[in-house]
């Protein structure tokens, strides 16, 4: 606890004095976060990870991201940032189960258009095929083999890149967890919170991780979709967020085979990667990968103008 002393400290001069104990709050999988109360307000104090820049996080466009989306009123105010932490107001919230997420996906789909329409630019960029090339560096700069799964997940990557022409890029989340979406408990009002991997990207991810980290079936998918584009889903909409689902398993699964090489935090990262390594290749012998793939390179880019 002493970095965190020495944070609180620095912390005093602009926040005021600390009243109690912080508590550290559960679930986080890549860093420490905790609730502290300075100068008789309520804050989150997030300490970033060991390592966690070779995630492909980058702390400067995390902190403009969740200033935008304050601004926008879909994210905690930002109330100090210093290199090793992120301080923002705490919101008194009921956890969202993923099955809540799905029951208010059109409500989401206008939070995403929110910040996907703003003029918010960020310093990084956000592309899974590039973030992988990056992953695979780290391991084998640490001498550990490409795990065949990995080898062929890139592999359906880069068929999903190709087919999924990039006509524009905007501020996106890219880590739409059922964890980073909360309900202010005032008036339900729904904000996302831990914009660690925010960067210039196809707003599709998004809509794509969104939905397969939480669930979604087919009828949450179209109120998904209707709602962000304001009309019925086209074919190619449809094959686009079928083919993101599994671009966003792609990266969950590469991020849990380079978490399991970098991370000092209890938690089965090897289980998180086999368990999407899994799920993609299920979903492409299961489903009409190929048929995704036609769809998406024939309706265009099947973004809203």
């Amino acid at each position: 606890m002493g970095e965190l002393n020495d944070i609180l400290e620095r912390l005093r001069v602009s926040l005021g004095p600390l009243d109690g104990d912080p508590t550290e709050l559960a679930g986080g999988i890549t860093n420490r976060n905790f609730r502290v109360t300075l100068g008789g307000e309520e804050y989150v104090v997030r300490r970033p990870g060991k390592d966690t820049e070779l995630l492909g996080i980058d702390r400067d466009a995390e902190r403009i991201a969740t200033e935008g989306a304050a601004r926008l009123g879909i994210a905690p105010a930002v109330a100090a940032a210093f290199e090793d932490c992120l301080v923002t107001s705490f919101i008194a919230c009921a956890p969202l189960a993923a099955s809540d997420v799905a029951a208010r996906a059109a409500e989401l789909a206008i939070v995403l258009r929110r910040i996907h329409d703003s003029a918010l630019a960020l310093p990084a960029s956000f592309r899974v095929t590039a973030l992988l090339a990056d992953y695979a560096a780290v391991l084998a700069k640490r001498g550990r083999a490409i795990p065949a799964p990995y080898a062929r997940a890139v592999a359906r990557a880069g068929e999903i890149d190709a087919a999924l022409a990039r006509e524009r890029a905007c501020a996106c989340h890219n880590d739409l967890l059922a964890g980073n979406i909360i309900a202010a408990a005032d008036d339900q009002r729904l904000m996302l919170v831990d914009w660690e991997y925010a960067g210039m990207g196809d707003p599709r991810f998004d809509l794509g991780n969104l939905s397969v980290n939480n669930g979604f079936d087919d009828g949450a998918d179209e109120r998904l979709l209707g709602a962000y584009y304001g009309a019925p889903p086209s074919d190619a909409q449809r094959a686009a967020l079928k083919l993101m689902r599994v671009l966003s398993d792609v990266r969950e699964a590469a991020w849990g085979v380079v978490q399991g090489e970098v991370s000092e935090l209890d938690f089965d990262f090897a289980g998180y990667a086999r368990e999407h390594f899994e799920r993609i290749e299920a979903t492409v012998a299961e489903q009409p990968f190929a048929e995704w793939l036609a769809a998406a390179r024939g309706g265009g880019d099947g973004q809203a103008a």
